[in-house]
């Protein structure tokens, strides 16, 4: 790598398959990125990222601290409800929602009757010294979001930048999200600061990826090799048959972990205070 300008070329470290799973007769799920002690630290600042089709009655209300989540709704008419935000909102097709649980959330997400949703959520984690910081809201709606065209090439930024086209969502941690529909034949860059760790999601297609154009095929994932701290990198995708794909890209936080259930901290100890803190009814 010179310091001339020149991006270093990211390769593709690792591939692997999603499974779908039937949690129950209204409800499949297939985990993308499995949480856990060893994936923590290899998907850092990424905690899982869960692909869900329900229906309504799926999930119940339910807390969170020390994250962010980020629910992207592919198909299908998501509403949501929270304690903080002030009532109720609806998530449709193309939308997607960053929430900033922080020091806690109770909240709900369930498809408006009759539907069946087809969603993708991601769970970032935050650093210690964010945490408890305040919770926070930001729908990113469809219609609203920055995109990206080319020549044979429709590029949805979700937060961070490609190509020099920046979306204002706002991030404690940073994290580029785009999503590539690409032609066939037809090769993109997207540029990546070099600390970043990153992943693909082949929703649909196949096409080639990295420098050493791995292929993937849809509901592949395929994990960025690593680029140099503080410097810039790209990654470059070639579409083999009409693809759709999301990246997924993040500054590692290389924090201690510590997760249960709905919460994710830094010790046991602050697991256990979250826990006693929702009981006391301190979500609030």
């Amino acid at each position: 790598m010179s310091d001339n300008g020149q991006r270093t070329q990211r390769g593709i470290k690792r591939v692997w398959n999603a499974r779908k799973n039937d949690i129950s007769s209204t409800h499949r799920n297939s985990l993308i990125l499995e949480p856990g002690p060893g994936h923590f630290e290899e998907h850092d600042p990424f905690l899982l990222l869960a692909e869900d089709w329900f229906g309504r009655g799926s999930f119940d209300v339910h807390p969170h601290r020390g994250i962010e989540t980020v629910t992207y709704v592919m198909e299908g008419r998501l509403e949501h409800y929270d304690n903080k935000s002030g009532g109720k909102d609806e998530l449709l097709a193309g939308d997607a929602q960053w929430m900033t649980a922080g020091r806690g959330v109770i909240h709900k997400e369930d498809p408006a009757e009759g539907e069946t949703v087809h969603s993708l959520q991601l769970w970032v984690n935050l650093p210690s010294g964010e945490k408890m910081t305040e919770p926070r809201y930001q729908n990113l709606r469809a219609a609203n979001m920055p995109v990206r065209e080319e020549p044979g090439a429709k590029i949805r930024i979700f937060s961070g930048e490609s190509g020099g086209v920046k979306t204002p969502t706002v991030n404690v941690v940073p994290v580029t999200m785009v999503e590539f529909r690409l032609e066939p034949g037809v090769t993109v860059k997207q540029d990546l600061p070099g600390g970043y760790n990153g992943f693909f999601f082949v929703l649909e297609g196949e096409g080639r990826f990295g420098r050493e154009g791995v292929k993937g095929t849809e509901r592949q994932a395929l994990m960025l090799g690593p680029g140099e701290e503080g410097l810039p990198s790209e990654v470059t995708i070639t579409a083999d048959t009409p693809l759709r794909a999301l990246l997924y890209a993040g500054q590692p936080l290389r924090e201690p972990i510590a997760a249960r259930g709905p919460f994710v901290m830094n010790t046991e100890e602050q697991i256990r205070q979250a826990y006693q803190d929702y009981r006391d009814g301190k979500f609030v």
